[in-house]
């Protein structure tokens, strides 16, 4: 049984409990009381908490994010629509990702609690941490404008989870350079820099080892196997597509 279908019995929530446990328990309702009298047979191991609390905290704390500034925009709900569907989630799940969004959005959202939590459930695998940062930060950008509030929103987090300032501040650099162009449109040579997260004066060995570093914290499979969940595969592996766009761009520019 998947770590969707342990949540639903109510093992998952069951079983982890903290903070985490509790938001997903809140998410399943009553399914939650039904599974709690087989939720100690149910075998829940490490990678199924993890990804159970990756879907969890992601799509929570996206909703804490989306309402730091005091209102949720129609483009960040936008962006959980597209991230919902990027994933292909069942609707099941789509409506268990909305829940959660909306329990981040309390006043009373525990925020420390799960950072915390989520933190200890991941084993402090970084890579794993980053994709995490990438997403909510994606979301403090995806109505174009990063509020004062998101930006001290994603320090706080990026703190809790063992990251510097400096590293939110590339992440916002390199995503806005993403984010600035449409799947189909060519980015400028500046924006595949900024993706590779380099400056144009980086020596070919440079950027190589940027492109090599990128690839690695982005590889779809080691993710998975590291707890990222199944049904964000599908993220992993466009961004790996993105930096290896801008990387074989900058490696024609310089051939020119």
């Amino acid at each position: 049984m998947s770590w969707w279908g342990k949540a639903i019995a109510g093992g998952v929530g069951f079983m982890m409990g903290g903070p985490l446990g509790a938001i997903i328990g809140a998410t399943f309702g009553h399914r939650i009381d039904q599974g709690l009298a087989g939720a100690g047979r149910l075998n829940i191991g490490d990678t199924e908490r993890t990804q159970a609390a990756f879907f969890s905290a992601t799509f929570s704390l996206m909703g804490y994010l989306a309402k730091a500034d005091g209102k949720v925009s129609s483009a960040e709900i936008s962006m959980v629509e597209g991230l919902m569907s990027n994933m292909r989630l069942l609707p099941e799940q789509r409506k268990a990702a909305i829940a959660l969004f909306n329990q981040g959005k309390q006043a009373d959202f525990p925020i420390a609690d799960i950072l915390a939590q989520f933190r200890r459930e991941c084993h402090r695998r970084r890579h794993l941490l980053q994709m995490f940062l990438e997403i909510l930060t994606a979301t403090a950008l995806a109505d174009g404008v990063l509020h004062t509030a998101e930006k001290k929103a994603l320090y706080y987090m990026a703190q809790q989870l063992g990251f510097v300032e400096e590293y939110v501040d590339q992440l916002i650099d390199r995503l806005g350079a993403q984010a600035g162009n449409a799947p189909q449109s060519a980015a400028s040579i500046d924006d595949a820099y900024r993706v590779l997260g380099i400056s144009a004066s980086a020596t070919d060995a440079q950027m190589k080892r940027a492109y090599r570093r990128l690839m690695s914290q982005h590889h779809p499979d080691k993710l998975v196997a590291k707890g990222l969940p199944e049904e964000m595969m599908r993220l992993a592996t466009q961004k790996t597509q993105e930096i290896n766009a801008a990387y074989q761009q900058i490696k024609q520019a310089r051939k020119a």
